[in-house]
């Protein structure tokens, strides 16, 4: 019989991810790797395979953990129009900007490998095709409740609220102090998602 894995799968596949998002892929060594993980190289790539396809499987879980949380988001606030505005702030993070200056990992490595890896620009298009879809619903679910105008689409005022809110983070990774940062996030929402209650 094969001897069970003697490591949480799921706890080494987070702390690779954040040595990725802090460091990026080339960036990253095996060494890194091992060290982050606590697991020799034979374990991590009969695990996960190679450096790429540890990368892969680390961006795949960010993504899932990342739509987990923006539906969740999106549905527990009592009014949606709500919801979105405060999409658009969420890319600020903490008010030392750390969190900011971080950016999104999905965001990070598009950049970094999506003129060079067919597979990571694919992910790309599939997640931020997926965040459309989330915030559309929540864009009709504002409709409904009367705070949007009718006549909308959802998924092109969807596209808009993401569009903005990518922005943001490619802002926040500059630099940009998170007042800055706010009230740009402010004026968006103000101009995408006016108030249309007549309150």
């Amino acid at each position: 019989m094969a001897r069970p894995r003697a490591f949480d799968e799921k706890q080494v596949l987070n702390a690779v991810r954040e040595q990725f998002w802090d460091a990026g892929y080339a960036a990253t060594s095996l060494e890194d790797l091992m060290r982050v993980s606590g697991l020799g190289k034979g374990s991590l790539y009969a695990a996960f395979g190679d450096k790429r396809q540890l990368f892969l499987r680390a961006l795949h879980s960010y993504t899932d953990d990342s739509h987990d949380q923006l539906r969740k988001a999106l549905a527990e606030t009592p009014r949606a129009v709500d919801a979105l505005r405060l999409l658009l702030e969420a890319p600020i993070g903490d008010a030392a900007g750390a969190d900011t200056q971080r950016g999104c990992l999905m965001a990070n490595s598009t950049c970094e490998l999506g003129n060079a890896d067919p597979e990571v620009l694919a992910h790309a298009h599939r997640t931020y095709e997926t965040s459309t879809a989330l915030i559309g619903d929540c864009v009709a679910r504002a409709q409904r409740e009367g705070d949007l105008p009718a006549e909308l689409d959802p998924i092109a005022l969807a596209r808009a609220v993401l569009a903005a809110q990518q922005g943001i983070v490619f802002m926040g990774r500059t630099g940009l102090d998170t007042a800055t940062l706010t009230a740009t996030a402010r004026s968006l929402a103000a101009q995408l998602l006016p108030d249309h209650s007549g309150n």
